[in-house]
């Protein structure tokens, strides 16, 4: 038996529910304003710890990512997402979280195969064309002379 494209249209309309765009925009902008406001905090006690401008700005990242990774090894960081929706992507908490995401659903493949193969499966593509697009910004810099 054969659907036509509005027919499955139709069927996949009725089986999805609409989600609730303005709710979810919310969320996202509190949740994410939640980890930026985390990081600027940390930024603070850093500051007022004596840490100079540099260190601050390696340090601050640092901990969010590693905060991020124990609470998605633990299972806390995926029930938050589920509410926050890009709230949590969008920040450097998403890059933390796909890389440990798929280095844990495949950890029973191995130690090598498994975590470290599948580690980057996701966060990899945006490494990639991340440092693709900075090199290439910085060519166009360095042509111009914009700097």
């Amino acid at each position: 038996m054969s659907i036509s494209k509005d027919e499955y249209s139709k069927m996949a309309d009725k089986a999805s529910p609409n989600s609730p765009i303005l709710l979810n925009c919310i969320k996202a902008f509190l949740f994410g304003g939640l980890i930026c406001t985390f990081g600027q905090l940390l930024n603070t006690i850093f500051e007022s710890a004596g840490l100079g401008e540099n260190e601050i700005k390696i340090a601050t990242p640092c901990i969010i990512i590693i905060i991020t990774a124990i609470l998605t090894g633990i299972g806390v960081f995926d029930k938050i997402a589920r509410h926050a929706g890009a709230g949590t992507i969008v920040p450097i908490t998403g890059f933390a979280n796909s890389v440990v995401s798929p280095a844990l659903e495949f950890k029973h493949e191995g130690a090598v195969l498994g975590t470290a193969a599948q580690m980057f499966s996701i966060a990899g593509p945006v490494i990639v064309y991340g440092v693709g697009a900075s090199v290439l910004y910085g060519l166009i810099i360095y042509i111009f002379k914009l700097y």
